[in-house]
């Protein structure tokens, strides 16, 4: 039984190039193609393919949009971006979308195909570079609750009051201290922290929180 696949892209010769790559396998066929997101959203899920090879710029529509659309009604569907994008908006948007995959369109069409297979056994196909950038969002992430973790409770109570955009007088007012002994808990958090200044402090409380 072959994987069934559907290319939703605009770039027509990019689109007939995949078309191609993928009829040439043995254990794969093009089952549709579509090159914008309108004819996608109505025909998808009446097609059912088991991989979608999704662009994220349509003219029309946005990629990551459809994904989120069909992801629900399409269980049996691997989704894949596939695309020039390489920001971590994009990236963590179609992830949180539903897209079981994310690769750019620099890759070789032999790493577009073996990404089609890994999906139809249920793995998450990435570009190296999109990898990398997902580990080292993950790795700062990591960091940033381990530096957190090493506030007192009055610091967390502190760099919370500050998050809510309250003034020192205002902190010391809350906490019944003097605004001398709130700038000693706010040279604790930064120094912990790792940060030099209340907007990055509350950078990291937000990731975080």
């Amino acid at each position: 039984m072959k994987i069934k696949v559907a290319i939703v892209e605009d770039d027509k010769n990019y689109n007939l190039a995949l078309k191609n790559i993928i009829d040439f396998q043995k254990d794969m066929e093009c089952a549709a193609q579509f090159f914008n997101g309108k004819s996608a959203m109505q025909k998808l899920k009446s097609i059912e393919p088991d991989v979608v090879l999704m662009d994220i710029h349509l003219q029309d529509l946005s990629g990551i949009d459809i994904v989120s659309e069909l992801t629900e009604a399409m269980p049996g569907t691997s989704f894949i971006m596939c695309t020039s994008f390489e920001n971590d908006e994009k990236i963590f948007s179609a992830l949180r979308a539903g897209a079981s995959g994310y690769l750019v369109k620099g890759d070789p069409l032999a790493k577009i195909i073996q990404s089609i297979t890994e999906a139809y056994n249920g793995g998450a196909p990435m570009s190296f570079s999109i990898a990398k950038r997902v580990l080292q969002h993950f790795q700062e992430s990591k960091a940033q609750v381990q530096s957190l973790a090493l506030l007192t409770v009055t610091e967390k109570e502190v760099l919370e009051l500050l998050a809510q955009g309250l003034l020192y007088k205002e902190i010391a007012d809350k906490k019944n201290v003097t605004i001398d002994t709130v700038k000693k808990h706010i040279g604790n958090i930064y120094r912990k922290l790792k940060v030099s200044n209340k907007i990055e402090a509350i950078n990291k409380f937000n990731t975080k929180n």
